[in-house]
């Protein structure tokens, strides 16, 4: 007899209470083996695939896709050892027999333990087998008496990228009336943005033209209703960081500009020395990490339960990065004890996964000091908010050529804004004036460094 084992939303980790389902990677009657991933889900930090502990027919999927679970709801349930009745009919045992003994053959003494959400779990990597569905099926409430294949589709929704189907979804267009250009009919974004031009196009023009008249114009009351989008996945997240900042920490913003024309041409002799290329964001993250050894205060935290200010020994180097998804903050681990060229392909890689929505919860936690390059936006200067539980952030404007004094005359010289905002807590104002002068002096003359090599 079949025991029906039910899968819950594991505990993600890193704080987060909930995730979005993006895509189902089974439907039902589907065979699945230990640590196979079963659906994707996005949480607030990253997009991940969550691997089943059982190994059998899933036999119930709670939930569509766009659905949003909290940690420890149930996400599916899997009969292991038969079929979940106990005595199907022989048709049925006969059409299964297959299906049956690959779920046998799936079977394990034990289970997988824990999952960890982004790493798998614990077993050979012979066991993890990966079975794509690319269509979307209804979500089934509750487990069927027999394991009976379910009713097919249409046909297969030639579809990978879960980007694609979220698109399609927030626009109301069904997958199954377009066509795919890509390899073998595959939908590609290209498709999806096509589809919804022409449908919104040919809905406008289908609409009557009828001229507005003063009986017709809404009311000021309703000036106020307008489109209401959740705070939730990224944005949520966002929104609360942002939220319990500015509620908790006291932060002070200082600013300054620099004549960064040195710093420039000190990249680019590097560049032009051969080997790769480094990058401004390198630089000025070498800059950070030897201020921040000589104004450790900022490179802190406050525990507010013991009244204690923590200064912490490591610098892992948060850098804002802004994506499809949302503003993500991707931290390098031991920025301190990195060379200009290990931070550039670091940078490079983080940043690359935060675009494919693919940097894990670790990637994205663990910060103890954030550099925001918000010059890449075509701005000069802003008021950084404090990314918690932190106590700094930097923020670094355009670099633009402007009119500067240089050497007792009038020179024009790139030049660019440095804001520093601080919690007021850590430190005072000599302090955070003294680190920002530091880095405008660094990036005004980068041989200021070797005196700390």
């Amino acid at each position: 007899m079949a025991q029906v084992l039910e899968f819950k939303l594991p505990d993600l980790g890193e704080g987060l209470t909930e995730a979005e389902i993006v895509r189902w990677l089974v439907d039902v009657g589907d065979v699945v083996v230990i640590d196979q991933p079963v659906v994707e889900v996005e949480t607030a930090k990253a997009m991940v695939e969550v691997p089943c502990p059982y190994g059998g027919v899933v036999t119930a999927r709670f939930g569509e896709e766009g659905t949003e679970l909290p940690v420890g709801a149930p996400l599916l349930t899997v009969a292991v050892g038969g079929a979940p009745d106990g005595g199907a009919a022989p048709a049925a045992e006969a059409a299964k027999a297959p299906r049956a003994a690959a779920a046998k053959d799936a079977e394990s003494s034990e289970y997988s333990g824990n999952v960890l959400v982004g790493y798998g779990t614990a077993g050979p990597a012979a066991r993890r087998r990966r079975v794509r569905h690319q269509t979307p099926a209804a979500p089934v409430t509750a487990a069927p008496a027999a394991l009976v294949e379910p009713e097919a589709p249409a046909g297969p929704v030639p579809v990978i990228s879960p980007l694609v189907r979220k698109l399609a979804r927030d626009g109301g267009l069904d997958l199954r009336q377009v066509r795919g250009s890509g390899p073998d009919g595959l939908i590609l974004r290209a498709d999806v943005e096509t589809a919804l031009a022409v449908r919104d196009r040919a809905a406008t023009v289908a609409a009557p033209a009828v001229a507005p008249t003063p009986a017709r114009v809404a009311p000021a009351a309703s000036a106020a209703v307008g489109e209401r989008v959740p705070l939730r996945g990224v944005r949520g997240a966002v929104a609360d960081k942002l939220s319990r900042s500015r509620t908790e920490i006291p932060d002070a913003t200082c600013w300054v500009d620099a004549d960064a024309t040195e710093l420039m041409a000190a990249r680019a002799a590097m560049n032009a020395a051969g080997g790769p290329k480094i990058s401004v964001l390198a630089l000025l993250a070498r800059i950070c990490t030897h201020a921040l050894a000589r104004f450790p205060e900022l490179n802190s935290t406050v525990d507010t339960a013991a009244r204690e200010i923590v200064r912490l020994p490591d610098v892992h180097l948060g850098f804002a990065a802004q994506t499809e998804r949302g503003l993500v903050v991707p931290v390098v681990r031991d920025a301190g004890g990195r060379t200009a060229e290990s931070l550039t392909a670091e940078f490079a890689r983080l940043t690359e996964s935060a675009r494919q929505g693919t940097l894990t919860p670790a990637d994205l936690t663990g910060g103890t000091f954030t550099l925001n390059n918000y010059g890449v936006f075509g701005v000069d200067g802003s008021t950084p908010i404090i990314n918690h539980p932190e106590a700094a952030m930097l923020g670094v404007g355009r670099i633009v050529p402007k009119p500067w004094v240089h050497a007792g005359e009038l020179a024009v010289r790139q030049v660019v804004q440095l804001s520093l905002t601080f919690d007021h807590r850590v430190c005072d104002g000599g302090t955070a004036g003294g680190f920002l002068r530091y880095v405008a002096d660094c990036v005004e003359n980068p041989a200021v460094l070797l005196r700390t090599l």
